[in-house]
């Protein structure tokens, strides 16, 4: 299999399946065997049109008398790869990127003028391709939410927080490639051992600039055959997950809440804060998740950890007033991740209209877990507002005997004030996120 059918397998079934690009294509590149160059340009194609696909679709509409929604799925994609090489992948000659297309169609679609249609309208695309004609710039939104490919109703929320200049910023760095960042296992090793175990692997590894103990990897292959990761040296990790947990300040000997903790992260970054002293328990909704954060801890040697299968919105007996700290990542759009889940991009507002409840409902419960004296962390992986202070501010007025509180971060944003904040993508380089840090009145 080549590294473009598999990119068109992946795009195919995350139309038709809602597959997720990077566990399908994963999958596809493991059974098929593909190796490390292939894999490389199966992720890159894969993932170019996705990030690109309002923009793609806005080009090849243009040069089609056929409606897109009316082809078939491995039409449409095929177009979408045949013209994202020519406009993203230069290095690629356009005859290649024109012919690959047409005989994918002919091989994976029954229809015996598939081929042709396909072959019609990127040779039109390629005869034109240095003069497409120009996006409508009357409206700077829809202007840049074509070519960036980010929904118009995403582009607009945004523009009520930031400039024009930084709202650009932020969508080129949606469509940009993400980096390899982990953290070291600082329970059992020192930095500079990892480093040079992971050297020696062939593996490229930098320092992060302002988050201690955390690398950032590059030519990484397969991390998890590394005897470096078998060892148990570090965890992949972005910086701004790492934050989250930071933002805590939990200290060896406590007992803390992971209440939706899968797959691990900030349960095994809590029992680093903790230097593996005190009691993490490491709780998900699904039992499948919780033999992940088993697994994962158990790789790295981390014995303050217990996973548990429990549901965050209903109450725990016995729990009541338990806990010095409870760590609330919820479930979220997931919208400050996009470099990482582009598809995300395109999810229906709708269906996003009833998260600040469940969110709401998980912070409400686990609220009661907290000691006098104790905190709550909460944290999201978004960057919309509904689902950040808009959560907090209706859990403080519904909980008097909470209230937001400082607290001190590495790098560039210091000490936080307010005791919320965002960390916004484009001011930071990590993933998007925001985190609260509130306190219970009383004594411990």
């Amino acid at each position: 299999m080549s590294a473009r059918e598999a990119a068109l397998l992946t795009l195919v079934a995350m139309e038709r399946q809602k597959a997720w690009s990077n566990g399908h294509l994963k999958k596809v590149i493991q059974e098929e065997h593909l190796d490390k160059r292939d894999a490389a340009l199966a992720t890159r194609l894969c993932f170019g049109v996705v990030q690109n696909k309002l923009l793609l679709d806005h080009y090849i509409q243009q040069f089609s008398t056929m409606k897109l929604q009316k082809m078939e799925s491995k039409v449409r994609n095929s177009l979408r790869l045949g013209l994202y090489q020519m406009l993203f992948l230069t290095k690629i000659p356009v005859t290649a990127a024109v012919n690959e297309s047409v005989e994918l169609t002919k091989k994976h679609c029954k229809n015996p003028r598939a081929g042709g249609l396909v072959n019609g309208i990127l040779r039109n695309l390629a005869r034109n391709i240095n003069e497409l004609p120009a996006l409508d710039r009357s409206s700077q939104t829809a202007y840049l939410s074509l070519l960036y490919s980010h929904p118009q109703w995403l582009v607009e929320t945004w523009a009520k927080e930031l400039d024009g200049e930084e709202l650009e910023t932020l969508l080129r760095w949606d469509n940009s490639e993400p980096p390899v960042t982990v953290q070291v296992n600082t329970c059992r090793f020192e930095t500079p051992k990892v480093v040079l175990a992971l050297e020696r692997e062939g593996v490229n590894v930098l320092p992060h600039p302002w988050l201690p103990d955390c690398l950032v990897l590059t030519d990484t292959g397969d991390l998890t055959q590394r005897t470096a990761w078998q060892e148990g040296m570090f965890y992949p990790q972005d910086p701004a997950a790492r934050l989250a947990v930071l933002a805590a300040g939990l200290q060896p000997g406590e007992t803390v809440l992971d209440a939706c903790a899968a797959p691990g992260g900030k349960s095994f970054a809590a029992a680093m804060c903790m230097q593996d002293q005190g009691e993490i328990h490491a709780c998900d909704l699904h039992a499948h998740k919780k033999a992940l954060i088993e697994a994962g801890a158990t790789r790295l040697g981390l014995q303050s950890i217990t996973a548990q299968v429990l549901d965050g919105k209903k109450p725990r007996k016995g729990w009541e007033e338990r806990f010095d700290a409870v760590l609330a990542d919820v479930p979220c759009s997931g919208l400050g991740v996009i470099r990482k889940k582009p598809e995300i991009r395109y999810k229906d507002p709708a269906e996003l209209a009833g998260l600040p409840q469940i969110q709401g409902d998980i912070l409400d419960n686990v609220s009661r877990y907290v000691k006098p004296g104790g905190f709550l962390l909460y944290s999201t992986c978004t960057l919309l507002q509904a689902e950040n202070e808009g959560v907090v501010t209706a859990f403080l007025a519904q909980h008097p005997e909470y209230h937001l509180e400082s607290f001190p971060l590495p790098g560039p944003l210091g000490e936080v004030a307010a005791g919320q904040c965002t960390l916004w993508p484009q001011r930071l380089q990590t993933d998007g996120f925001f985190l609260a840090k509130l306190r219970k009145e009383g004594a411990k």
